[in-house]
């Protein structure tokens, strides 16, 4: 029996060692936006969290709902196509929430209010608001990241190949991955270097509606596909040229979740 239990968790270590190396931005990405919005939530809120996932950090559940693509039991297929938005580029702030309202189906969109609502509704079973909060972290998570409210043609990006110094890769996986680890943090060291906002300049990060925020990163993905046709060699340059962008949505996306999770648990 022993042996039996040796083998199981050294096989779940090293699927979860594999896995974490095939999602790097979840590691690390998911990972500080949780990190920084665990370091604003009111004692209230941390009080609400403990009763419902105990003392485990945001940081913890940040990547399940990208682990649970690998479910060979295929419960969770329907998320999958709720991580992202893909619209028309280069649209006006009216257009483009008018294009996100049409949008056929659930989507990264309707499910950060729905998971919102899920997590505050005390009637439905414990396990089900506990993993409407693990994906609300990562949704909040895959909103700032900009190929996430991409353009449908090129998938979020994923057809625009590039070189990142020697590496064939594409679009948004530079977005996902490649920027994320350059920076050569820790996800609790790039937190820390992050969470140093004034309370003004929390306040106004954490203004505005979803709405605002998804346009902001449409915004930005315009900014992001112009400037990267496909074929392009990034390397320094482009670090240079989006780094603050990449620290912002960063620190947006934590502070943004720290917000929505003090309103749940007021």
């Amino acid at each position: 029996m022993k042996k039996r239990f040796l083998v199981f968790f050294t096989l779940l270590f090293v699927s979860l060692a594999v896995h974490q190396q095939a999602n790097a931005y979840g590691v690390t990405g998911h990972r500080v936006v949780a990190e920084i919005a665990q370091r604003n939530l009111s004692k209230k809120t941390l009080k609400g969290l403990q009763e419902l996932i105990g003392k485990q950090a945001l940081a913890f559940w940040s990547n399940w709902p990208d682990f649970i693509k690998s479910d060979t039991t295929h419960a969770f297929d329907e998320v999958s196509v709720w991580h992202y938005v893909d619209v028309s580029g280069h649209l006006q702030a009216a257009p483009f929430v008018d294009s996100l309202k049409a949008l056929k189906g659930k989507n990264l969109y309707t499910q950060i209010p729905a998971m919102m609502a899920t997590i505050q509704n005390k009637n439905l079973p414990l396990i089900q608001r506990q993993q409407a909060l693990y994906l609300l972290i990562h949704f909040v998570g895959d909103l700032h990241q900009p190929l996430h409210v991409g353009r449908d043609e090129d998938a979020g990006g994923n057809k625009i190949n590039v070189m990142w110094f020697d590496k064939k890769t594409n679009l948004h996986s530079v977005w996902d991955s490649e920027l994320v680890n350059f920076q050569q943090y820790s996800y609790t060291e790039y937190a820390s270097v992050l969470n140093i906002a004034s309370k003004s300049e929390i306040a106004t990060m954490q203004s505005g509606s979803l709405d605002d925020w998804f346009y902001e990163s449409h915004v930005l993905s315009d900014k992001i596909y112009d400037a990267t046709p496909d074929g392009s060699k990034l390397g320094y340059k482009y670090n240079f040229i989006f780094a603050r962008e990449l620290d912002n949505q960063l620190l947006k996306g934590g502070l943004r979740l720290a917000k929505l999770l003090n309103e749940v648990f007021e």
